[in-house]
């Protein structure tokens, strides 16, 4: 599944929010552009990106097939749907089973007619402090997708919230929570409520990095340096959840190799130990999606 080498385990390598966000800057389409990051992300030792874009957010899986052979960066790509804003009607009359199926075909057979197998679910996401009856329906469906293919789930959860909520939901269903992954756990600001999460066995993303606007770099580094001295290192990811044409280099911001070159020195320097880096980046992501 992955390759030797450090792993972006929550990106989007084409995504399209724009007729919800009202802005073509949603658009993340710039395919030289992100060949180009990506080569860079690939000479500075990165060889695996996460894309968890699913239905709804406009997923292009031959698009994705086409960075990967281009940047050379081995590309894992999802299937499921995605917070509730963004589910399509169908989801409503479909029943749990059927949407499950939809995602083993995903992952049996190829996504959207294309050759390319999803190599896990989701991101799939809960709304701001709820899961609603149509987020629910999701989750339930992924469940039985996951038993019936084996394959990893990673989640969405709104600014942080409903963590624990997805971790009950998931242990209400009998999954093994080593094979859950709850999404943007930094957004949270809180290392006491992340630190509930990693004792419960899941595994979590500190996966907003550079997102300042959302929450200071260095807040995430006090929360690692407490997950660090709790002794919880073996189940934390590190990525960056870019998506705005905005966040790239080429169009004025901070780019994928901000996590490298600006995040990584900055928990150097705040005195998280380069094992727990090479775990968060590395070692990590290999036990999840071996």
């Amino acid at each position: 599944m992955l390759v030797d080498g450090y792993t972006y385990a929550h990106e989007h390598t084409t995504i399209d929010l724009s007729s919800l966000k009202k802005t073509e800057d949603t658009n993340l389409n710039l395919f030289d552009e992100t060949v180009e990051e990506y080569k860079k992300l690939y000479d500075k030792g990165v060889r695996n990106v996460i894309d968890v874009t699913v239905r709804g957010m406009k997923r292009n899986p031959d698009y994705v097939r086409q960075v990967a052979e281009a940047s050379g960066m081995n590309i894992l790509q999802s299937t499921g749907w995605y917070q509730d804003k963004f589910l399509p009607d169908y989801i409503e009359t479909k029943s749990v089973s059927e949407l499950a199926d939809m995602m083993i075909k995903d992952i049996k057979e190829g996504l959207d007619g294309t050759e390319v197998k999803a190599s896990l679910i989701g991101e799939i996401g809960t709304s701001k402090n709820e899961m609603t009856g149509r987020e629910r329906k999701v989750f339930e469906a992924a469940v039985l997708a996951h038993k019936e293919t084996g394959v990893p789930i990673t989640t969405h959860t709104t600014l942080g919230t409903f963590g624990k909520e997805q971790v009950a939901f998931f242990k209400s269903k009998d999954m093994d929570l080593s094979r859950v992954v709850i999404g943007h756990v930094d957004l949270t600001g809180d290392v006491d409520y992340v630190l509930d999460l990693l004792k419960e066995g899941v595994f979590v993303e500190f996966d907003t990095v550079g997102k300042e606007n959302y929450m200071p770099d260095m807040t995430r580094v006090e929360m690692l340096k407490r997950i660090e001295k709790e002794g919880y290192t073996d189940k934390v990811f590190l990525s960056m959840d870019i998506t705005r044409r905005s966040h790239l280099e080429a169009k004025g911001g901070m780019g994928y190799a901000y996590l490298l070159d600006s995040f990584v020195p900055l928990m150097k320097e705040n005195g998280i130990s380069d094992r727990f880096i090479e775990k968060m980046l590395k070692e990590n992501p290999n036990t999840f999606y071996s």
